[in-house]
C-alpha cells in the first residue's frame, strides 16, 4: 500500500500473536472481465522509484519508464503509482508539497509532473494506472519543523498526532478528513486515472506501550458512540464511503479500492473471522472495518495483502482465500489478492519462500475460487529484478495470454 517497509510489517504483526494472542477517460478494457494482473510502485523512501532523490528530470523520467516496461514484460495490466506517500504530493498539488522524494527537499518543485507522466506513459502501455494515496502518514518521523514551511501539519499542528516514532493526521478530526479527500480528489480531477488506492494505514498499527493522542477529538465528536474503538471506525467509515462517492462524482469511469492487512478479524476473536492466529486484526488494531467495506458494496475492490505462504501456521495464504471470497461472494465488489513477491529467495522467510514456484501455486490455489479476479505484487523492484525466478514463473505459468478473462461477474455498483 515504507514502515517497517510497507510489506514487512505483516510479519512483525503475526509474531504478536505469539507474544498477545474531470470528464472521465473511457477505461482501456472492462476490467469486470478482465483478470487483474497488478504492481505497486512505491515511492515512500524510494522503495520502488526513483531510485534516489536528486536525480535529474530526464533520470527519473527514464527510470519510471523502465518500471512501467518490466510490468509490460511480465504480462500485468494495471499498476498502482504511490502518489501520496507522506501528506506530499508526485503532483502539483495546490494543497500539499512537493514530495521530498523525488528532489530530497521537500516543496521542492522537482522540473516535471510525475504523475501526469506516469498516466501518459502507462496508458501508451495499455496499462491501467492507479493513484495510491496514504490517508493519514504526515512523517515518518515527529519533527514539524522538519516539513515544508507551507505544508499543512505545520499551519495546523492541532491535526497532528505523534505515535511510535511518527507523525499523523488525526482521523477523528472532521477538518483532516475533508482535507485528505480534498487533497487527494484534486489529482482525480486533473488526470484521467483508472482508479483511487487506499493501503492499510488508517489509524497506525498499534506499537506496544504507547497510546494514540486522540482523546480530545474523542470528547469533542465522539458523543453518541459506546466506545472509542466504535468512533473510530466510523471515522475510518466516513473516509471510505466520502472518498468513494466523491470519486465517482468527478471521474465515474474511476474504480475506487483499498489493500487492507489480510486479517478482519480471528476467529477466536470473532466466530465471522477467519481461522487464523494473526496479532494484529484490521477491526480491532487499525479500526478498519473491511469486511463490511465489502459486504455494503461500499468499495469497488479490494486488494487484502495475503503476505504469508500457503501453510504458514498463523496466517495460512489457503485459508485466507477462502475467507475473503466468502465475503465477497455475492457482492459488487471485486477481490484481488496481494502477493508478497518482495519475500521470494528471502532467507530470513519461511522456507516455502525459498521456492520460485510459491506465488505461481498461489495463483492456481485462488483459481478454485470464481470470486479472485487477479492478483497485485508487491512490488516493482521485484517485478523487474525477478529474485529466484518468482515472477518470470508466474509469468509463464499464468500470463502467457494477455487479459485473460475471468469468471467474476460483478453485480451493479452501489
Amino acid at each position: 500500500m515504507g514502515r517497517l517497509s510497507r510489506r514487512a510489517f505483516t510479519g512483525a504483526a503475526l509474531s504478536l500473536s505469539v507474544l498477545t494472542t474531470g470528464a472521465a477517460a473511457a477505461p482501456r478494457y472492462p476490467r469486470a472481465s478482465v483478470e487483474m494482473r497488478g504492481m505497486w510502485l512505491a515511492t515512500v523512501f524510494n522503495r520502488d522509484w526513483p531510485a534516489r532523490p536528486g536525480l535529474s528530470a530526464s533520470v527519473q523520467r527514464a527510470q519510471l519508464r523502465e518500471r512501467l516496461d518490466a510490468a509490460v514484460r511480465r504480462g500485468l495490466n494495471t499498476v498502482f503509482f504511490q502518489v501520496r506517500p507522506t501528506a506530499d504530493a508526485m503532483w502539483p498539488s495546490p494543497y500539499e508539497p512537493w514530495s521530498q522524494y523525488l528532489t530530497g527537499t521537500q516543496g521542492k518543485d522537482p522540473g516535471w509532473d510525475p504523475l501526469g507522466t506516469a498516466v501518459q506513459e502507462a496508458h501508451a502501455r495499455g496499462l491501467e494506472l492507479h493513484a495510491w494515496f496514504n490517508p493519514y502518514r504526515v512523517a515518518t518521523h515527529t519533527d514539524r519543523s522538519r516539513l515544508a514551511a507551507s505544508h499543512p501539519a505545520r499551519r495546523h499542528p492541532e491535526w497532528t498526532v505523534a505515535y511510535g516514532g511518527q507523525l499523523y493526521y488525526n482521523p477523528g478530526l472532521p477538518a483532516v478528513r475533508a482535507f485528505v479527500e480534498n487533497a487527494i480528489l484534486d489529482a482525480v480531477r486533473r488526470y484521467p486515472v483508472d482508479g483511487v488506492h487506499f493501503d492499510d494505514y488508517f489509524y497506525p498499527y498499534p506499537v506496544a506501550g504507547q497510546t494514540f493522542g486522540d482523546a480530545a477529538a474523542f470528547a469533542a465528536y465522539g458523543g453518541g458512540f459506546t466506545s472509542r474503538a466504535a468512533w473510530r471506525r466510523h471515522n475510518i467509515d466516513l473516509l471510505v464511503r466520502e472518498t468513494a462517492a466523491r470519486v465517482r462524482q468527478i471521474r465515474p469511469a474511476a474504480r475506487f479500492g483499498v489493500s487492507p492487512f489480510g486479517v478482519w478479524r480471528n476467529a477466536a476473536t470473532d466466530s465471522r473471522g477467519s481461522a487464523t492466529r494473526a496479532g494484529v486484526q484490521t477491526y480491532d488494531d487499525l479500526y478498519a472495518d473491511t469486511r463490511t467495506w465489502v459486504r455494503s458494496g461500499w468499495l469497488d475492490y479490494i486488494c487484502p495483502q495475503l503476505y504469508w505462504n500457503i501453510g504458514y501456521s498463523l496466517a495460512d495464504y489457503a485459508e485466507l482465500v477462502r475467507w475473503w471470497a466468502g465475503v465477497a461472494a455475492g457482492t459488487s465488489v471485486g477481490l484481488y489478492l496481494g502477493e508478497a513477491l518482495y519475500k521470494a529467495g528471502d532467507p530470513a522467510q519461511p522456507a516455502a519462500w525459498r521456492s520460485p514456484a510459491e506465488l505461481s501455486r498461489h495463483l492456481t490455489l485462488a483459481k478454485r475460487y470464481p470470486q479472485v479476479g487477479g492478483h497485485v505484487f508487491f512490488a516493482a523492484k521485484e517485478v523487474a529484478e525477478d529474485p529466484i525466478g518468482a515472477m518470470s514463473r508466474v509469468t509463464a505459468d499464468h500470463y502467457r495470454q494477455p487479459g485473460e478473462a475471468t469468471t467474476v461477474t460483478p453485480l451493479p455498483r452501489h
